[in-house]
């Protein structure tokens, strides 16, 4: 939808829609592929200065992820 609402994603879709493996983004991102894991599956959560580079890596904003819990 042109130029309508974006929709909130969760942070495993959002690497996936970037054509990521775990293992890809984690060296991208520059943390742990366990690490990683652990963010999408909601058990751990980034510190804003890894925040910023899953947003800069995924292009995309922390508004826009869905942070499971």
């Amino acid at each position: 939808m042109k130029g309508g609402v974006k929709m909130p994603i969760t942070l495993k879709a959002a690497r996936i829609n970037k054509g990521f493996t775990q293992k890809e983004a984690a060296k991208k991102i520059g943390i742990r592929v366990d690490t990683l894991s652990n963010y999408e599956r909601g058990n751990t959560y980034p510190d804003i200065p890894i925040l910023k580079k899953i947003e800069k890596v995924y292009e995309i904003g922390y508004n826009d992820i869905i942070w499971k819990n």
